[in-house]
C-alpha cells in the first residue's frame, strides 16, 4: 500500500524526529511511504481562528499532494482531524471526500488498519500517557471517562506491549492540558493553570516521561515542565513505539 506521510507543520520546525520515528515505525510494518516535500500547513490555525474561508489554498494543496495515496497517516490527532472534518475545495470536492475518509492519526493506522498488537520496542521508564482532546473526544482513540461505557484507549494498548515500559495510572487521565491552538495564546492565563494541573498529575505519580499522539500538546507541557526545572521528559508516542 502506499501511504502519504502527512507531517504537521510544528513538527516539520520543532520536533523532525518525531516525523522520522513516524516514518521508520511505517516502514517496519511494510508500508510503501511517499513524503510529499511540498506540504505545508493543513490551515486548522486559521479554521480555528474564525478563517476556515481563506485555507482554499492549503486545502488544494494537501489534495494535490495526497490524492493518489492508498492511505494519508499523520502522528497528530487535531491535524488528522481538522483534515476528516474540514477539507473541502471548490475545484476538487470529489477528491477532498476521498482523502477525508483516508486520513488517519498514527495510533488509528495502527491498530484499526494494520491490525497491530505489539510492537517490537523497548522503552525502560514511567511513562504517562497524555490522551490528547482531538484524538479522544474526536477521533474516538479512548473512551471518555465520563460516560457510562467500557473503557478503551488504543495508544495505552500499543504501550502495554512495549517492553520494559511501565505505565503510570494518573488521577484525570483524560483532562485537557490547556494548550488548544490559539486558546493558549488568546487565554494565556487559564492555559497555563491548565497545564500545570496536567504536569502535576504525571509528576506526582511518578512519571519520568509524558507521551500524548500530539506533539502540540507535549509541546506546551515542556515549555511548564522546563519552566519549573523539572527533570521529567516529553516523547512522542511514535518515538517509543519506535525505540529498539
Amino acid at each position: 500500500m502506499k501511504v502519504g506521510l502527512f507531517v504537521p507543520c510544528y513538527i516539520d520546525q520543532f520536533y523532525p524526529k518525531v516525523a522520522i520515528a513516524t516514518l521508520e515505525l511505517l516502514e517496519k510494518q511494510g508500508c510503501e511511504v511517499y513524503f510529499p516535500t511540498n506540504q505545508t500547513c493543513c490551515g486548522q490555525p486559521m479554521a480555528n481562528s474564525g478563517f476556515a474561508h481563506l485555507t482554499e489554498g492549503c486545502n488544494n494543496l494537501f489534495i494535490d499532494n495526497f490524492k493518489d495515496c492508498d492511505y494519508i497517516v499523520c502522528p497528530s490527532g487535531s491535524c488528522t482531524l481538522h483534515i476528516k472534518d474540514h477539507l473541502h475545495s471548490e475545484k476538487q470536492e470529489a477528491s477532498a471526500m476521498q482523502i477525508r475518509q483516508k486520513v488517519y492519526e498514527l495510533v488509528e493506522f495502527l491498530t484499526d488498519v494494520l491490525k497491530v498488537e505489539t510492537l517490537d520496542a523497548h522503552f525502560p521508564h514511567k511513562v504517562g500517557l497524555h490522551q490528547s482532546c482531538h484524538g479522544q473526544r474526536g477521533l474516538h482513540l479512548a473512551q471518555m471517562s465520563e460516560l457510562n461505557a467500557a473503557p478503551f484507549s488504543k495508544p495505552e494498548q500499543l504501550l502495554r506491549g512495549v517492553k520494559g515500559l511501565e505505565l503510570i495510572t494518573l488521577a484525570r487521565k483524560d483532562e485537557c492540558c490547556g494548550f488548544g491552538g490559539t486558546f493558549c495564546v488568546f487565554e494565556e492565563a487559564i492555559s497555563v493553570k491548565m497545564g500545570k494541573d496536567r504536569v502535576a498529575d504525571h509528576t506526582q505519580n511518578g512519571a519520568e516521561y509524558i507521551t500524548a499522539g500530539d506533539m502540540s500538546c507535549l509541546m506546551h507541557l515542556e515549555g511548564i515542565l522546563k519552566r519549573q526545572g523539572s527533570s521529567v521528559k516529553v516523547v512522542h508516542i511514535a518515538e517509543i513505539l519506535n525505540a529498539i
